[in-house]
């Protein structure tokens, strides 16, 4: 795996994304992106009259990238952080020749972006998505993989504990469809920065939300535990990545509409480089935002001390979350990470132990966000690979 922007830079964009959620009186309406011009996207009539993780439509489509996989992109029945049913879309890779039932791993990118365009049910076949390697890896293995638009279907970046749902839906979905042959397969979860937010959400979430799912291991690095910590020591910095902080501000937002009206803490620069970013992708957000800082374009101090806009925030800190998973975890994480602080994952992986919790916590010395991924990626396919194989799971507890 290549080293990337959006990898180095998620955590930030939490951070100033979730110290933007400043609600006052009045509301203004949040700027959702354009609807995906592609039907299949759609709802249906009958969405809310549908279970979790029930498929609503599949496709083939041509495995462009993955030449030894077929693929099929799936429409199921989720529910919003409102209680809301909505369709959501997982892409599913099964290598071709391999047994019915075997592994599956949900991978979920970090996915830095508002435009629906921007989600890896498009990405993956245009060459976009820049975790293509670690996808061919895992085929590589035998193993199907299943890659969730986890942002949801308005590109709700930053609202971590949706997508863990919809982690966990798609999987539900992949093992539904009958001609990818995985009603019995075995389960991993794998993540980076923003796709472990969505992963740890999803282990932590599964043992009430899908008790069915026989998710063998998890494996997630760099993830950023509680935004309330990073807005706190990284929101209001002038950056060259801010945009993709104010990006998490919009995409914030628009799960939380109600809560956190980010458009009456803007004034007119912030209000337009809002309407701006709507649906872009992660390069066109870092230009727009390129040198920005919160101060630039709000109206006034006091936004971290709002406490609506802070218990939006710890909704979608998992560290904070009192749930535990009950699947076995290897958690990598940087020694010298400027961007997640290493203490809160050292609490969270603390407080899993002390409940039983089976964590292998690997320390990655002199890496930054960066480097990590890559340093991490190996381990932890090969963490899943003995989960598969029925290997008792390592504890560093």
């Amino acid at each position: 795996m290549r080293k990337i922007i959006g990898s180095t830079s998620a955590a930030l964009a939490v951070a100033v994304g979730a110290a933007l959620l400043a609600p006052p009186a009045a509301q203004a309406a949040p700027a959702y992106p354009f609807a995906d011009p592609d039907p299949f996207y759609a709802a249906p009539a009958d969405v809310g009259a549908r279970a979790d993780g029930d498929v609503l439509a599949s496709r083939p489509v041509a495995a462009t990238g993955y030449p030894t996989a077929d693929a099929w992109q799936v429409k199921y029945k989720s529910t919003n952080s409102a209680g809301a049913p909505i369709a959501a879309v997982t892409t599913v890779l099964v290598p071709r020749g391999t047994p019915a039932n075997r592994p599956l791993v949900s991978y979920q990118p970090f996915v830095n972006a508002l435009g629906l365009e921007c989600a890896p049910s498009h990405q993956l076949f245009t060459g976009g998505l820049q975790e293509a390697p670690a996808l061919n890896a895992l085929l590589a293995r035998g193993w199907a993989v299943a890659v969730p638009d986890h942002l949801g279907p308005t590109s709700a970046y930053g609202a971590a504990k949706l997508g863990g749902r919809l982690v966990l839906d798609g999987v539900r979905a992949a093992q539904r469809l009958p001609e990818a042959g995985l009603g019995g397969s075995p389960v991993g979860l794998a993540g980076y920065s923003g796709g472990a937010m969505a992963t740890n959400w999803a282990a932590a979430l599964a043992p009430t939300y899908a008790p069915e799912l026989n998710i063998v291991g998890a494996a997630e690095g760099g993830t950023p535990v509680n935004i309330g910590e990073l807005a706190d020591r990284l929101g209001g910095t002038r950056s060259q990545a801010f945009g993709l902080g104010f990006a998490a501000a919009i995409g914030l937002e628009r799960e939380y509409p109600t809560r956190s009206p980010l458009g009456d803490g803007l004034n007119d620069e912030g209000l337009a480089l809002r309407a701006q970013m709507s649906n872009m992708c992660t390069d066109s957000i870092l230009g727009a935002g390129a040198g920005k800082s919160l101060p630039d374009l709000t109206n006034g101090p006091g936004i971290l001390a709002d406490p609506s806009g802070r218990a939006v925030m710890d909704e979608n800190s998992v560290e904070l979350y009192p749930g535990v998973p009950r699947t076995p975890m290897f958690v990598w994480h940087g020694s010298a990470d400027p961007l997640v602080a290493i203490g809160p994952v050292q609490n969270t992986v603390a407080r899993y132990c002390s409940q039983g919790a089976r964590v292998q916590f690997d320390v990655i010395p002199g890496a930054d966000h960066g480097t990590a991924t890559m340093l991490g990626a190996g381990p932890a396919f090969s963490y899943l690979g003995d989960r598969f194989a029925g290997i008792p799971a390592p504890s560093n507890c």
